[in-house]
């Protein structure tokens, strides 16, 4: 199936400053694309990118004083499928996983799991098989916390959310992630679109996502604690250890959001 997908975000800067935008599609998901995706400006500027260390494509612009709004508008192909389930094996052992991944075992600024260690073990502990163990997560995560975006914080972090009980999907996932890392599983938090396709249409303005990822059986696993079961058509815009790593905008100086509209919807195809 198609998906078309974008967002029209727009800041006033009272000065200028310079910008770090997360705004494309992972990488990983390029091969996907059925039509550009280019962040654009008005006015337009000129903008450099790079990939950083987690492998996320950052824009860079230097932004005048005044009005700026950053679009975008892309089709993408998607395989229609719901998020996949790991087979309920036994943990691998610390010392056999991959370097790259021991990142994703450590606090971090949101996912503080060295706060969290005694209450997760307490829980799950008698828990063996991987998937059951972040099943089990997810379920406790998703009973525990209530959606609110008029209670959404900024500098909340995961003990936080256990502590209030209250939070936005990032919450959900910051809470989910610093668990699963108490436990020994790999965990990395995850943005990007997740329209309502499949599912009852959400009145609620369309958003852009947050869910995790866990390393099991030598691959990574889509697992989402604010609706707690499989989706159909997410796209990935980064990854990183939470959501500091992936801000969809970075201002170093004062940039106040004006508008912020998020569109992901099934594109109709011709029978």
């Amino acid at each position: 199936m198609l998906i078309r997908a974008g967002y029209d975000i727009a800041f006033q800067c009272p000065a200028q400053i310079s910008m770090l935008l997360q705004l494309n599609v992972h990488p990983s998901r390029v091969g996907d694309l059925r039509s550009p995706d280019v962040v654009q400006s008005d006015p337009n500027l000129a903008m450099g990118a790079y990939l950083d260390h987690f492998g996320n494509r950052v824009t860079r612009v230097d932004v005048p004083p005044g009005l700026v709004t950053f679009s975008n508008r892309f089709i993408i192909h998607d395989s229609g499928q719901p998020d996949e389930a790991p087979a309920d094996n036994l943990l691998t052992p610390i010392a056999r996983l991959p370097d790259e991944v021991l990142v994703f075992l450590i606090s971090s600024r949101y996912c503080d799991s060295d706060n969290l260690t005694n209450f997760a073990w307490s829980m799950f502990g008698g828990l063996t098989g991987g998937y059951q163990r972040v099943q089990a997560i997810c379920d406790f995560v998703h009973s525990k916390i209530r959606f609110s975006y008029p209670d959404a914080r900024p500098t909340r972090c995961a003990s936080d959310s256990l502590r209030e009980g209250i939070g936005v999907c990032r919450d959900f996932a910051h809470l989910a992630v610093a668990l699963c890392r108490c436990m020994n599983i790999p965990a990395r938090y995850c943005t990007g679109y997740l329209g309502d396709i499949g599912v009852p249409i959400d009145p609620a303005p369309m958003d852009f996502s947050a869910w995790f990822e866990v390393f099991l059986d030598g691959r990574w696993y889509t697992f989402d604690a604010r609706h707690n079961h499989a989706r159909i058509g997410r796209i990935v815009m980064a990854r990183g250890r939470d959501a500091a790593d992936v801000a969809i905008s970075t201002a170093f100086g004062i940039a106040n959001l004006m508008r912020f509209e998020v569109v992901t919807v099934e594109e109709a195809t011709a029978a």
